[in-house]
């Protein structure tokens, strides 16, 4: 559908070329015309500038096309971007560290590796670390309705931003000088059903002779969404890998006698009953569940108390305002704060029954519990509660001096961020004494219950289960300050024109902390199954640093920038120097052709250096004991005698060194004929040094290498280097018991590891049209496409190309499209999105791409009121065929279950 618009985009002028006649030679009259710009910064330069274009390419999204694409919410169109191809962690991560915030990732670099700026300043980080590891900005604290426009800078900037410009900028430029009120209601909801959305913002302005004020107000309301409110993902029947009738649920009640071992016939049942009564008693999504092994009581909803969508109520103020104290004086400030209760719910929770000696039975048993909605309470009873709140304030004086030739601009700013989330979960001595009763001693090494099987074999009330429970609260916050002066102008004349630079001065703090609940922490084993980090730190930041554009020609201007940045923090980083240099060389008028290479770097997020003590449980493959027993890696497989659960301890690191790395761009802007615009630019980023966990597997292979003296393919290794020293110091096994020799505990922590790098070519096409008879046309097309990525576990390693790997799902290309008509009274838009391709499941090939349109119909019915009928997903897709994907919820996240929505919006302006 894209394509063919664009191509009808570049035939319409001959088609419509009689209609407009009048239109064009009116346009011809006035050629001689000339518009003097102002200039103005853009993201990726201090340097005011007339010309849009400059030596590094900067995609701009306004509020008005913010709108008109259909979108809600800043991060919805962030997210559409073409250069974010990266995967992310998202709304259906439940079980992960931040379901309720938003990231971007640009290039598959990571959500830290963009940094996020609110009028050119920082933000302060999201205090909860993403993947329980880095820090990045949460998008959803930025209310829409005080957004002017957005800036993307893809690729690195460190030059003028400092740490964290690796992957790009983001630059979120808010209202000023916003003159009159506009006043707009949005409400709708999913055609499939589902929770409504609704979206009131007030914007307002005033101007006086020496003054300005513009504010701000927006409440929005989205409920949330279950997966029982989608039948293609609210229970096991629905793994398109296999037929709905032989589809495997997860075990829902279960008790084994392990003297006989762990298949069916281990299967041990309430007196009276067996495996059919049970499952009949339980009813409900509980069925008989076959397997090759073995049949079970199989519980096939246990997905669908599960959210899809993350219930979110906020309300936001802006105020930004101005008063020219005198003729080259200004003061200004600004003030912006966000308020939000947000809820987000993974599956209900479970109980796996620790081994133990039952007196009952007389034998070694373990089982495994689901708990039902019913038993909990309904669907929402499990909800964890996230209270959050940013705030961001400036102020600050600009003038110019000098007859106006420089001007200057001196700003102090403060944000923060605070979370408090409340997260029931079981209290593990309550549960256990709920269940199995008190201990009655210890039998064959293996601590001794009596097992109540009324109360485990049968349904318990909502008020049983909270008597078992309890709230765990984790409260964190974060904040950055900075105070910056900055000098721009022209210095002197050159042959070619003037000789432009900027100076920066800035210092800075930022810190954070994050208190888990106490009884979360390491070695507490106060709450069943989760674990929880606290750490906490603050870091003081100084830079300097300069720019200049240099006109070496009429045709041909060079741009160059450096920075300097030190760091006051318990690092290795100490201090960072930076450059950047950009060519633009315009042979034609109506063509630009330009180059940048810039370096970058990017301190060690917050958490990576100050994380405390952080525990975990994770299935580990003890190759050591598989390969001292005489077998290959493969011929030990899955077995469960070197396939077991341990226990692992993370924790920060102070030693950390800075990531270093670089990004190259070369293309070209050619204004075809007017309002037809074309970009291509070629990218390529990459970073070293770059910080990261090491994996448990990887250290539990070099722990075998270490000990046995040999690697896999029998070469030899040195078991007292000071690396085995340092892995096998991270592995701890028990000694004696019935457990001698088994992994225990596995240590780990960020370390300055790997290189990884992404190349690839970003392109844009414009095309507006206007006419008299027939309305006005507007054409955008942007792509992506990813040629190659590059990834190194260590410096000196091998950098393997990994973009067609079969486990990596990062896209190799987006695109984004929209096509607009406005004819008198009435404007129409049509956007478009399309995913590139991903691996299946299987990770035996890759499934098809994937296409998203939304509609936007608006009316001008008076002067002061309009309306709009938005339709997102106009087709209902959810997400491509996959026949393979057998893991919940059945889709690649990064497709929304959500399906069509429609809305209507009523606009009021005065």
């Amino acid at each position: 559908m894209l394509a063919r618009s664009l191509a009808l985009a570049l035939t319409l002028p001959i088609a419509f070329s009689a209609a407009a006649q009048e239109a064009t030679d009116e346009d011809e009259e006035s050629t001689d015309e000339t518009t003097q710009l102002d200039a103005v910064e853009v993201v990726g330069s201090r340097i005011k500038r007339a010309e849009i274009e400059g030596p590094s390419p900067v995609t701009v999204i306004t509020s008005a096309q913010i709108e008109a694409e259909g979108f809600n919410t800043v991060y919805d169109a962030l997210n559409t971007l073409t250069q974010t191809t990266g995967s992310i962690q998202n709304e259906l991560t439940q079980n992960g560290f931040t379901p309720n915030a938003q990231v971007l990732n640009l290039r598959g670099l990571g959500p830290g590796r963009v940094l996020t700026l609110i009028n050119g300043r920082r933000a302060a980080d999201y205090p909860l670390p993403y993947n329980g590891q880095s820090n990045f900005v949460n998008l959803s604290s930025v209310p829409a309705a005080a957004v002017e426009r957005i800036e993307l800078l893809a690729g690195g900037a460190s030059a003028i931003y400092g740490s964290d410009a690796v992957a790009g900028v983001v630059n979120i430029v808010l209202k000023t000088n916003f003159e009159g009120q506009y006043l707009s209601y949005l409400t709708g909801k999913p055609s499939r059903g589902g929770a409504p959305t609704n979206d009131l913002q007030w914007v307002g302005g005033n101007t006086g002779d020496r003054w300005s004020l513009t504010y701000a107000v927006e409440y929005y309301d989205r409920g949330a969404m279950y997966a029982s409110e989608r039948d293609f993902m609210d229970s096991y029947r629905d793994d398109p890998s296999v037929d709905p009738s032989a589809a495997t649920a997860v075990q829902g009640i279960r008790l084994r006698d392990r003297l006989i071992g762990t298949g069916a016939s281990s299967q041990v049942w309430q007196d009276g009953e067996d495996l059919a009564s049970t499952c009949a008693r339980w009813g409900g999504d509980f069925e008989i569940d076959a397997r090759p092994t073995g049949s079970w009581c199989g519980y096939y909803g246990y997905p669908a108390t599960q959210a899809i969508r993350n219930s979110d109520e906020n309300i936001s103020g802006y105020v930004y305002g101005t008063l020219d104290i005198s003729d080259n004086l200004q003061g200004f400030a600004s003030l912006n704060v966000w308020d939000s209760q947000a809820s987000a719910a993974s599956a209900t929770q479970f109980w796996s029954v620790p081994l133990y000696y039952d007196v009952n039975f007389g034998s070694i048993m373990d089982g495994q519990r689901i708990f039902t909605p019913n038993e909990v309470g309904g669907t929402d009873a499990q909800q964890t509660v996230f209270n959050e709140q940013a705030i961001d304030f400036s102020a600050g004086l600009r003038g110019s001096m000098m007859d106006n030739r420089f001007d200057w601009d001196f700003t102090v700013s403060h944000s923060r961020y605070e979370t408090n989330n409340d997260r029931p979960r079981f209290l593990a001595q309550e549960l256990t004494n709920f269940f199995l009763g008190p201990r009655l001693g210890t039998v064959s090494g293996f601590a001794a219950y009596a097992l109540n099987q009324d109360r485990y074999f049968n349904p318990i009330t909502p008020a049983e289960f909270a008597a078992m429970s309890t709230i765990v609260k984790t409260r964190a916050d974060s904040s950055a300050s900075t105070a910056q002066f900055v000098l721009s102008g022209d210095l002197f004349e050159l042959p070619a024109g003037p000789l432009s630079f900027a100076a920066v001065l800035e210092a800075g703090t930022q810190e954070y902390e994050l208190n888990a609940d106490p009884r979360i922490l390491p070695g507490q084993n106060i709450i069943y199954n989760l674990t929880g980090t606290g750490g906490g730190g603050d870091r003081n930041r100084y830079a300097i640093g300069s720019e200049f554009a240099i006109p070496v020609t009429d045709t041909f201007k060079a741009t160059l920038a450096a920075r300097y940045d030190l760091y006051d923090d318990i690092t290795q980083v100490d201090n960072a120097f930076t450059w950047n240099a950009g060519l633009e060389w315009r042979p034609f008028d109506n063509l630009l052709l330009r180059g940048a290479y810039s370096t970058s770097f990017r301190a060690p997020d917050m958490h990576f250096i100050f994380a405390d003590e952080s525990g975990f449980f994770s299935t580990v493959f003890d190759e050591y004991a598989c390969r001292n027993a005489g077998n290959t890696v493969t011929q030990c497989g899955n077995n469960a005698t070197w396939n077991y659960s341990a226990f692992g301890v993370r924790q920060g690191n102070p030693d950390l060194e800075e990531e270093e790395g670089n990004s190259f761009t070369v293309g070209m802007v050619w204004d075809i004929v007017d309002n037809l615009s074309f970009t291509v630019d070629y990218y390529k980023v990459e970073l070293e040094g770059v910080v990261g966990d090491i994996s448990s597997a990887y250290i539990l292979q070099n722990e075998a290498d270490c000990r046995l003296g040999t690697d896999r393919q029998g070469n030899a290794v040195d078991g007292s280097s000071a690396f085995c020293q340092f892995i096998l110091d991270s592995v701890i096994r028990t000694v004696g018991g019935p457990n001698d020799g088994r992994i225990e505990q596995v240590n780990r922590g960020p370390i300055n590891r790997s290189y990884i790098s992404n190349e690839g070519i970003d392109a844009s096409l414009r095309y507006d049209m206007d006419t008299d008879r027939y309305g006005n046309f507007s054409y955008q097309l942007s792509w992506s496409h990813v040629l190659d990525q590059k990834f190194a576990e260590f410096a000196g390693e091998p950098r393997d190309s990994y973009r067609d790997d079969l486990t990596n799902f990062d896209f190799r290309s987006r695109m984004r499209g929209s096509v607009s008509w406005e004819y008198k009274d009435l404007n129409v838009t049509v956007f478009g999105l399309r995913y590139g391709s991903l691996p299946n499941w299987a990770e035996t090939g890759r499934i098809a791409p994937y296409h998203v349109y939304n509609l936007n119909v608006g009316y001008e019915f008076t002067e002061n009121f309009s309306a709009n009928l938005i339709v997102n997903n106009v087709l209902d897709k959810i997400a491509p065929k996959d026949d393979t994907f057998f893991t919940y919820p059945f889709f690649w996240r990064a497709y929304s279950p959500i399906g069509r929505e429609v809305f209507v919006q009523a606009n009021f302006r005065w």
